[in-house]
């Protein structure tokens, strides 16, 4: 009778210890889980911290280069840029052209690069929807021109083609705003892409770059905007 007493005693002794080995044990993984968890929150707040400053950073310096002025830019009053659609040929007071009287139909400008000359008239209704315009001459080195047209290629509304008779090898052009490079390198290129592609110059902010002409002769039915 003592012994199965003493055996009974043994085996609720095992018992409970295994209980509170399994009580440990769960005490541990759960304080493990939430040491991981934190660690895995604290490292998303931190990453997501991280993320929201960089894009925060990178946007004040977008916005401090579309507000830095660009050395040696052209401008001209808007207000005194004609804006009316017409189908007879206009005689700009500038090479390339930045605005005035144009074409109903725009050039397609949605990083659209032609390897031959474009009419002024419809390039510049593609100014007024706030492209950019890159042209060049034979100045222009090959290097210099394969550099522009990767950027141009990249860059929806922002078009480039050949103009043989403008005075600079390189030139930038939106609506009302013009500044002439050297080569593909000058920092004035990239500042003016940034201020200028859909920027505050831009008379008709949104409107299309496509369905106009192709450079073929052919277009859509871009009309009217």
């Amino acid at each position: 009778m003592a012994a199965s007493r003493s055996a009974t005693a043994d085996r609720r002794a095992r018992i409970e210890e295994m209980r509170r080995a399994e009580q440990a044990r769960e005490r541990r993984n759960r304080f493990l889980t939430i040491g991981i968890s934190t660690v895995v929150v604290l490292g998303l707040v931190g990453f997501g911290t991280f993320v929201l400053m960089k894009k925060s950073d990178d946007q004040d310096k977008k916005d401090a280069a579309a507000k830095a002025p660009i050395a040696a830019e052209k401008t001209w009053d808007p207000k005194k840029l004609g804006r009316n659609h017409v189908q007879t040929a206009v005689k700009y007071d500038m090479k390339p052209p930045v605005g005035g009287d144009h074409n109903p139909v725009w050039m397609n400008c949605d990083g659209v690069v032609y390897d031959k000359k474009i009419a002024d008239v419809n390039a510049v209704h593609s100014l007024e929807h706030g492209a950019v315009w890159v042209t060049y001459n034979k100045q222009a080195s090959q290097a210099d021109v394969k550099k522009l047209a990767d950027k141009v290629g990249k860059t929806k509304y922002s078009l480039m083609s050949p103009m043989d008779d403008q005075a600079g090898a390189i030139t930038l052009s939106a609506w009302g705003k013009q500044v002439t490079v050297d080569n593909a390198d000058d920092p004035r290129v990239d500042a003016f892409f940034t201020k200028y592609v859909q920027g505050p110059q831009t008379p008709e902010p949104g409107a299309a770059c496509t369905g106009g002409l192709d450079g073929s002769g052919q277009g859509g039915a871009g009309m009217g905007q």
